[in-house]
């Protein structure tokens, strides 16, 4: 009995080793299935990678050289030819028709390692995957002394559900350095997105350089430097210098997309047009149908438009009823496909007040020409002939679900923003509660891409703690994001090429702030769109996020913590106490707080039911702790906020 008792403890506490060993794997987005052996792969000081000769993966093991040798300062070589390999990376001979264009299995052993895939992306892939499996030092730019260099041992097999995975940057309101967006193009790619949207032209600035209309950039990629809460700013006075901005020259934006494709990520530009048109009318004043009399040049973050009665203050249209803005986009989309290899052009379409269509006289004309009834069957006229010039290029057109409203073009696909994800709807006339399940049914190519799971300009964390925008979206919020709609039939699911995220950069001034609003929730869009639904776990994903923090760490990119930070929701008692409620989304933390105006630590009182405010307290202060740390940020919340918020 004895030794029965003594074996069943040894199993017991080898059971646990091994989970253990396992919750060491923290691959972000979950692989399609992950099976972890015993034992442990350590990487030699001279490492062969023998790899198959196909040009499309020539920066893919450059990259995987210099990641595996500048942190360990080890030999790497690679071989076309090498039995012994230390990895080996290969194309399959027979496609497997599980893995399909990017799927991979990845096996490491004892001995060695292997990805196998059908395509080069695949392999890429697989690379991204190995990379993860590395301790977070492997992502140092310097060598790192006394580290161990080992793997778990590992069966994966892999492949993405959705075939679109991107993540859009708005380049427009504030100009990121062609440098800049290769890397964040960089650490998209790790996590397996494939699309980055570029958003070259807005009110704000006109971003690439289109040569048969020098104004572009040279009037329109420049406005006046502000600094604070954009959309808050006075409009600029006549004599201020417009120098800030900038834009990218064409060859700008071949080495971009090389650099992308090397990476197996396409650019999606976007134009955005009718509306959102600023910099364009304020190099070509005669593009609106107010032929520039309202038009005050390239914004600069002033108010010009009022989204309470969507008004415009100022014209910002191109203007349908002018035979010259048609030529102008011809001209404008021959570059811009000569450019983008990608197979869309977006051409925005969104958000396009009609307040100086209304007033103008052409715009009249035009109506009673073609017998449009409305102000979006005009929005309409324009976007079919808009149609046909992108697809006249080669490329096939998309625009965001506004399109819908008039009436959509034959070909059209839709990249959808608004409305519910899961609302029933059933025709264009109720495209706002959720153009991609209307378009769907239409049969229409759609992009999902929902403000309330995916847009990340939106304040992570209690608006004290962030850059002030009319929205919040925690991290859990888009981690519960499903891109297929569940009102969409079989038949209807095939229409939906997957989603992406978007950063609109009003309140991003710079790479760091637009790092620290993507990530982490980034991560979970890799997952909504890569992993199967039924490997999606919260707690989990938590984990693998704290293992790709330590990365970042390490990696020195910048990521928002407001996962740790609290949730304040406000009420009253029966006798009009302020009574506080504080919620977590990460699991398992302690949160301390006071209300006497000093900082607390785990020594102050921790929250364990909702609070009753005392008499003249004018603020609570509170900080996360996980197992006697702290690990939020500290909070001070004014009682004076919270009342204003019931007030509201």
């Amino acid at each position: 009995m004895k030794k029965s008792g003594l074996f069943l403890i040894v199993i017991f506490i080898s059971s646990i080793a091994f989970s253990q060993t396992k919750s060491s794997i923290a691959i972000i987005p979950q692989p399609a299935k992950v099976e972890e052996k015993q034992g442990h792969f350590i990487l030699p000081e001279h490492i062969t990678i023998q790899t198959i000769e196909t040009t499309e993966l020539k920066q893919t093991l450059t990259d995987l050289q210099k990641n595996l040798s500048i942190a360990t300062g080890y030999k790497v070589s690679v071989s076309d030819n090498a039995p012994a390999a230390t990895i080996k990376l290969i194309l399959n001979k027979k496609a497997d028709t599980t893995l399909g264009n990017e799927g991979y299995t990845l096996s490491v052993t004892t001995e060695n390692i292997a990805i196998k895939a059908n395509k080069p992306a695949g392999i890429f892939y697989g690379v991204q995957t190995l990379m993860q499996l590395f301790p977070p030092e492997i992502e140092d730019s310097i060598l790192v002394k006394n580290a161990e260099w080992k793997l778990p041992c590992v069966e994966i097999t892999d492949y993405p559900r959705f075939v679109w995975r991107g993540l859009m940057l708005d380049v427009a309101r504030h100009f990121f350095t062609r440098q800049e967006v290769m890397t964040y193009i960089d650490q998209m790619s790790k996590y397996k997105f494939n699309l980055l949207h570029m958003h070259l032209a807005d009110d704000e600035g006109w971003r690439v350089e289109i040569k048969a209309l020098p104004k572009l950039t040279q009037v329109g990629a420049w406005s006046v430097y502000r600094i604070g809460r954009f959309g808050s700013f006075p409009p600029p006075a006549p004599n201020e210098p417009r120098t800030y901005g900038g834009f990218y020259t064409q060859d700008d934006i071949k080495e971009i997309v090389q650099y992308a494709k090397d990476r197996f990520i396409n650019i999606l530009p976007e134009i955005d047009v009718p509306g959102h048109s600023l910099a364009a009318i304020a190099s070509y004043p005669e593009l609106s149908c107010s032929n520039g009399v309202k038009n005050i040049g390239v914004a600069s973050g002033e108010e010009i438009k009022d989204w309470d009665t969507h008004t415009a203050l100022y014209d910002d249209n191109l203007c349908p009823a002018n035979e010259n803005v048609y030529d102008f986009l011809d001209k404008v989309m021959t570059e811009i496909a000569q450019l983008f290899p990608f197979e869309y052009v977006h051409v925005g379409g969104d958000e396009t007040f009609k307040t100086f269509w209304k007033s103008s006289d052409a715009v009249t004309a035009l109506m009673q020409k073609e017998n449009l009834k409305t102000y979006e069957e005009v929005q309409s006229y324009f976007e079919k002939r808009l149609e046909k010039i992108v697809e006249s290029k080669g490329k096939k057109f998309m625009g965001w679900d506004e399109i819908l409203e008039g009436g959509i073009g034959p070909n059209a696909a839709v990249m959808s923003w608004r409305g519910s994800q899961d609302g029933v709807v059933s025709s264009s006339a109720d495209a706002n509660a959720n153009g991609g399940v209307v378009a769907a049914k239409m049969g229409h190519y759609v992009v999902m891409s929902p403000t309330e799971f995916v847009y990340l300009d939106y304040m992570q964390s209690d608006r004290t703690m962030e850059p002030l925008i009319y929205a919040s979206l925690r991290l859990n919020k888009v981690y519960s994001f499903d891109p297929m709609p569940a009102v969409l039939m079989p038949d209807q699911q095939k229409f939906v090429l997957g989603a992406q995220g978007n950063l609109w950069t009003e309140q991003v001034y710079n790479l760091r702030q637009a790092e620290y609003m993507t990530w982490p929730r980034a991560f979970a869009i890799a997952e909504d769109t890569w992993s199967q639904p039924a490997n999606k776990n919260w707690d989990d994903f938590i984990r693998r996020v704290e293992a790709q923090f330590k990365r970042y760490d390490v990696e020195e990119v910048k990521y928002a913590p407001s996962m740790y930070d609290p949730d304040f929701i406000p009420s009253y008692t029966t006798d009009s106490t302020l009574k506080i409620e504080l919620t977590t989304e990460v699991n398992g933390l302690d949160i301390h707080y006071s209300f006497d105006n000093t900082y607390p630590d785990k020594f102050y009182p921790t929250y364990t039911q909702p609070l009753i405010v005392p008499n003249y307290a004018t603020q609570i202060k509170v900080i996360t702790y996980r197992d006697g740390k702290p690990i939020g940020r500290m909070i001070s919340m004014q009682l004076d906020e919270l009342k204003s918020r019931l007030r509201k």
